[in-house]
């Protein structure tokens, strides 16, 4: 099952394992219920974090259609057996046969499968960086994708987030680690009283944007900008473009479970609306936190459209 932290969980309470994922990094917390002294000398309940190196995607349903066309593939059973020549060469050209349409059927079925998963992967995919919202729900960082917050177009909360409003939010400023060494140059430039030699020292080390954000007084003087005021100027400009390239976060004034439970559904709504999964079931709340969970789709949801969330 999924947690309100953005990852899997196995278990329940305090016996439960947790992965908590946000942007690049994942936090484990151990449970009490698996091994729960197999990560180290850890206490069961401590956290620990590690980086995303790698990432595979499942697609763990098949839609009927799937199904259809599989289906459809000729069993090798069914051909007609071979009968002109004597018994024992029937028999071992019907049973080579049968061992190369088989072969045949499981190529095509390989193909299909590869076709499919590449579709799956370009549609789960897609997408701009720009269409990464990042939410701070009541201290809780979550980050999701744009689309699963318009999954329902008359709510509250699509509206919130639809063009409009997003590019008022910044989304479509330039992201500054995305500068190459000519742009980190331009703007080393732009900068009043910075003398012209320092910026092409930018280029001749070959600084792009996110070089440029993590320089700091050593690594100046090691790509050769020498005099000290030079030095405190550059390091105080970027301080101030660390503060702009900051990902944007909107605050949301809800529980942060009974708002992951939502953005859950509205995940799973959207991959349905794309064909990447089967329609969700209604979310499954705590008895005790139903009430503000349904105060709070209501909000979002108003008149009969709260009915999609809560039957």
């Amino acid at each position: 099952r999924c947690n309100s932290e953005g990852g899997p969980s196995f278990g329940s309470g305090d016996m439960s394992v947790r992965l908590r994922v946000s942007g690049s990094e994942v936090v484990l917390y151990n449970g009490q219920s698996y091994m729960p002294f197999a990560i180290g000398q850890l206490s069961a309940k401590t956290p620990r974090a590690h980086s995303i190196k790698k990432m595979e995607v499942f697609q763990i349903w098949r839609s009927e259609i799937q199904e259809k066309q599989i289906a459809t593939i000729i069993s090798p059973e069914r051909r007609p057996a071979e009968s002109r020549f004597t018994k024992e060469v029937n028999d071992a050209i019907n049973a080579r046969s049968v061992t190369l349409r088989r072969m045949e059927r499981d190529v095509i079925v390989f193909e299909e499968s590869f076709k499919d998963e590449e579709q799956f992967i370009d549609l789960f995919a897609s997408g701009s960086v720009n269409d990464v919202v990042m939410l701070n729900v009541s201290g809780t960082k979550m980050s999701l994708k744009r689309d699963t917050l318009l999954a329902v177009e008359e709510s509250m909360l699509a509206q919130q987030f639809n063009d409009t409003k997003w590019t008022e939010q910044g989304c479509d400023n330039v992201r500054i680690k995305d500068w190459t060494p000519e742009d980190v140059s331009n703007w080393t430039k732009s900068l009043e009283g910075m003398q012209e030699d320092v910026s092409n020292l930018f280029i001749e080390n070959s600084i792009n944007g996110s070089e440029l954000l993590a320089l700091n007084e050593f690594g100046l003087e090691k790509i050769g900008v020498q005099r000290v005021g030079t030095i405190c100027l550059l390091l105080k400009e970027i301080q101030q473009l660390q503060k702009a390239s900051q990902d944007i976060v909107t605050f949301i004034e809800h529980s942060p479970y009974c708002f992951g439970k939502l953005v859950d559904f509205l995940r799973l709504k959207h991959l349905s609306s794309i064909g990447l999964t089967v329609e969700p079931a209604l979310p499954l709340v705590l008895e005790h936190k139903k009430e503000l969970y349904e105060k709070m789709i209501r909000y979002y949801f108003p008149g009969d459209s709260s009915k999609l969330i809560l039957g």
